[in-house]
């Protein structure tokens, strides 16, 4: 299997989580942001990674989205299971990975990148770094009040997912709602201030990463 990824993307983070929880041997391509259409769109008529390819006979060429992927690896290796055999726990694995990607991944992103514009700069302040975090930013419309909103949403976030205090799983075992959270909040391990505030949520990352077979996001390691 080839994963195409960008490397810092925690989308592709989770896709990664997911293939080592399964322990399926896989390989990685690293893709350069513009460029990267020429490759995927042929491929998936998509932009966004990551993009999975099986490079097995019978099986789909490739397969876009992290969600997509989940489905597609549980199919094709059912255990170990992501899948909760309760049919009402998985739906609210679901309902949490889908709130996860679109609301949660997209704020972690934001206040990211914020902070490395800003105090966060001497984690690598060259030219080439800042030119790209400066093209994300205006990418995706990162300004001081998306910023704010999205410093918010984590606070709602941190509060629904405070079992994770007292448990090491979301919703009672292991469940792609664990592994969507590791990754998507990943990024705020390089930022102090969130470090500092709510350690047990980086007790988890770190747990998860380890179950995962997956190097620990920077910040952590």
């Amino acid at each position: 299997m080839l994963l195409l990824q960008f490397s810092t993307s925690h989308y592709c983070r989770k896709a990664r989580l997911a293939l080592g929880y399964k322990g399926l041997p896989y390989q990685v391509q690293n893709l350069t942001p513009g460029l990267h259409l020429l490759r995927l769109k042929p491929l998936t008529g998509l932009t966004t990674v990551p993009v999975l390819l099986p490079q097995q006979p019978d099986q789909p060429q490739a397969i876009a989205d992290s969600t997509r992927i989940f489905r597609y690896l549980e199919a094709l290796a059912p255990e170990p299971a992501l899948f909760l055999k309760d049919e009402n726990a998985q739906r609210q694995a679901w309902l949490l990975e889908d709130w996860l990607d679109e609301s949660i991944g997209t704020a972690t992103r934001f206040v990211y990148y914020d902070f490395r514009a800003g105090t966060g700069k001497s984690l690598d302040p060259s030219l080439s770094s800042q030119i790209v975090i400066n093209i994300v930013r205006r990418q995706y419309g990162i300004t001081p009040a998306s910023v704010k909103l999205a410093a918010e949403r984590l606070e709602q976030a941190f509060s629904i997912l405070s079992p994770w205090q007292k448990q090491p799983y979301l919703l009672g075992n292991l469940s792609l709602a664990d592994l969507s959270a590791a990754a998507l909040l990943s990024p705020l391990a390089r930022i102090p201030e969130y470090r500092d505030r709510h350690p047990w949520l980086f007790q988890r990352l770190r747990e998860i990463h380890a179950l995962c077979h997956e190097p620990l996001p920077p910040g952590l390691s």
